[in-house]
């Protein structure tokens, strides 16, 4: 199953790790195929700079331990051809999903849980530990 792993989770895999955590990485490592898009990529360097330039190592060493696919995420994005999303700040990764084929979008952001589409699923990690 391709699995594209949102921000927001990864920042709490990578920074605040867990049991559970360690879990959901250990599980879409060995079964899953992980899709990561540049919006993604981008966007966590930014909160690495921004919240916790002090913790920069972790981010550099995680493509080391975590191999995913890169999916480049399209500059021109038309929101009348894909499902709405609250947040439009969001619609590049949704895109970019789309796009990629993947079967599953993990994240914990609400937003996400109220776009009408019936792929790809969306869930919270504890849901797809789970689930799958």
């Amino acid at each position: 199953m391709r699995v594209m792993i949102d921000t927001n989770v990864l920042v709490s895999a990578l920074l605040f790790p867990s049991s559970q955590m360690s879990e959901l990485l250990d599980k879409l490592i060995d079964e899953h195929e992980i899709v990561l898009c540049s919006h993604i990529i981008d966007e966590l360097h930014r909160v690495f700079d921004d919240k916790f330039h002090h913790k920069k190592k972790v981010l550099e060493r995680f493509p080391t331990k975590c191999p995913f696919e890169y999916f480049y995420t399209p500059l021109a994005i038309d929101a009348e051809y894909y499902p709405n999303i609250r947040d439009k700040d969001d619609l590049p990764i949704l895109v970019s999903a789309i796009l990629a084929d993947v079967d599953v979008i993990l994240t914990g952001d609400n937003d996400y849980f109220s776009v009408e589409m019936d792929r790809p699923e969306v869930l919270r990690p504890v849901d797809f530990l789970i689930k799958y």
